[in-house]
């Protein structure tokens, strides 16, 4: 019998200390499991069943409150002007990325040819039973344009829609059904309750899959949507095709919202939804039943987009974060009757401190028309209290939710004048003024503005029109140059000037070196 070499006697000691290694990292892994499952506790366990039990209990309770809404158009031409009645001010859709199976929601914005062919089409969405007498509630896009709906139950009958009345500018319908005898109803709750990070579950029928539950938190509130008047609930329980229109409830199985849009680069969820909320939902439902439209106040002010920072409550003489600028006072309005100014600041309506824009939009239009409201502004740094009188507002305004899109600026013969600021003016003409929708050619036009200047950090381009400087109004470009000559980069110069939307103010300053 031979002996093993030298070698290979190293080897087998190599392989007998491996397997060695490998039996103890065995016994250590048998180990460690067995540590890490005692150290689970069957309490532990009795939480997560309860948590199973409650997202159960509320798709028990909200499932047979939800329908499937198919929506029928027949082959149609319409003739529609330059610019469609729908559109935004930007020509963009506030509810792209908006969940329903079907005709496409963007086709009902932006510009549309003179005589357009409309095929037929076949929509799917869902709803939610909010009466038992057969009141559905779902989104306006979901039937909008149909020549025919028809609701399927969550027992499998259908029945033809009876009435189906709709507000655009909420994305809210309403739809009657009879025959179906007592319906299980959905309660409504209340969206204001909620918080971010509470549970809630989504309903409805994504990609035609009828009574489908999908889970999630609140992620967001308060979120707009390019330029809609709606102050949405963001989740990321999964919205998809198909669910425009069912409800999100809570733990309670409460409704708290109606589904309605997605962000999305593809098409589906990408784990960003939209939800209009209850009680917005609660209170357009109630006048869509009660009159078969939505009657909203209005003051008639156009509001600043810029926040309150702390540089504009500096100027403005005010506390960061507190109120919304007034930009511009629309003639014969109930603000123009109550005095209100270009540069006020709006802290409180009735009662309730405002922070932003959609916030005093949302408490305007739901107060009373004809009601005498309070006003608490701040002028020059003094609080005053003024009483105004809203008026219902105009439904074109509604619906567009700002200025509509005006045509593009002629040029314009300019003097041009060139300091710190790093624009070029010129005075304004008549067809510029009218192509702004301006009532008199007032002000200085931007003409030209140099790259990487603080005017074009603030985004200020050529055609927007220079209206004021700090509270001093330019009609010239002599006025222009005067009223600079009091003002300051470094402390922060304040200009009103008029875009295609409307007035807003800029602050100009000079960058800390």
């Amino acid at each position: 019998m031979s002996r093993p070499l030298p070698g290979s006697r190293i080897l087998m000691m190599l392989a007998l200390v491996g397997l060695l290694a490998v039996g103890a990292s065995r016994w250590q892994t048998v180990a460690v499991s067995q540590e890490k499952a005692a150290v689970i506790k069957p309490g532990q366990v009795h939480q997560a069943e309860q948590l199973s039990a409650a997202f159960r209990h509320a798709a028990e309770v909200a499932m047979p409150s939800v329908v499937t809404v198919h929506s029928k158009s027949k082959p149609h031409v319409t003739k529609h002007a330059k610019a469609n009645p729908h559109s935004r001010r930007n020509g963009e859709n506030p509810f792209k990325g908006t969940p329903f199976e079907g005709i496409p929601f963007e086709d009902y914005f932006g510009n549309q040819p003179d005589m357009q062919q409309h095929p037929r089409h076949e929509g799917v969405g869902s709803g939610v039973i909010v009466d038992a007498s057969g009141i559905i509630l779902t989104n306006n896009h979901v039937v909008e344009g149909a020549d025919e709906v028809i609701v399927e139950l969550a027992d499998g009958r259908e029945f033809k829609a009876d009435e189906v009345k709709t507000d655009p500018s909420s994305d809210l319908a309403v739809i009657r059904i009879k025959g179906a005898g007592t319906l299980p109803a959905a309660h409504l709750g209340n969206s204001d309750d909620m918080r971010i990070g509470d549970w809630v579950i989504a309903v409805g029928n994504p990609f035609g899959l009828e009574q489908t539950v999908s889970a999630g938190i609140i992620s967001g509130k308060g979120r707009n949507l390019n330029g809609t008047r709606v102050r949405m609930l963001q989740t990321d329980a999964a919205i998809n095709p198909g669910n425009s229109g069912g409800p999100l409830v809570n733990l309670e199985g409460e409704v708290i919202g109606i589904n309605t849009a997605i962000a999305t680069n593809n098409g589906a969820f990408q784990g960003v939804g939209f939800v209009i909320p209850s009680d917005l939902a609660k209170w357009v439902m109630g006048q869509l039943i009660k009159s078969g439209s939505v009657e909203r106040a209005y003051l008639g002010v156009a509001l600043s987009k810029k926040e309150v920072t702390s540089e504009v409550a500096e100027i403005f003489h005010a506390k960061k974060g507190e109120g919304v600028i007034i930009s511009e006072v629309m003639p014969d309005s109930p603000a123009a009757e109550a005095n209100l100014q270009s540069g006020d600041i709006i802290t409180e309506f009735n009662g309730t401190k405002v922070h932003n824009r959609p916030e005093l939009q949302e408490l305007v239009e739901r107060a009373t028309v004809g009601s005498h409201q309070k006003l608490t502004i701040l002028r020059d740094g003094k609080t005053i209290a003024v009483d105004v009188t809203p008026k219902a507002m105009p439904s074109e305004q509604a619906l567009r939710g700002g200025r509509p899109e005006s045509p593009g600026n002629a040029e314009e013969p300019a003097e041009e004048f060139a300091d710190s600021l790093g624009i070029e003016v010129g005075e304004l003409s008549g067809q510029t003024a009218k192509a702004l929708d301006m009532k008199k050619a007032e002000g200085v036009v931007i003409t030209k503005v140099e790259p990487g200047s603080v005017a074009a950090e603030q985004h200020l381009n050529e055609g927007m029109v220079i209206l004021a400087v700090g509270k001093q109004s330019v009609k010239s470009v002599d006025e222009f140059r005067a009223a600079l000559k009091n003002e300051s980069l470094d402390k922060g110069i304040l200009l009103l000037v008029r875009t295609r939307s409307g007035n807003d103010f800029v602050v100009l300053r000079q960058a800390a070196e």
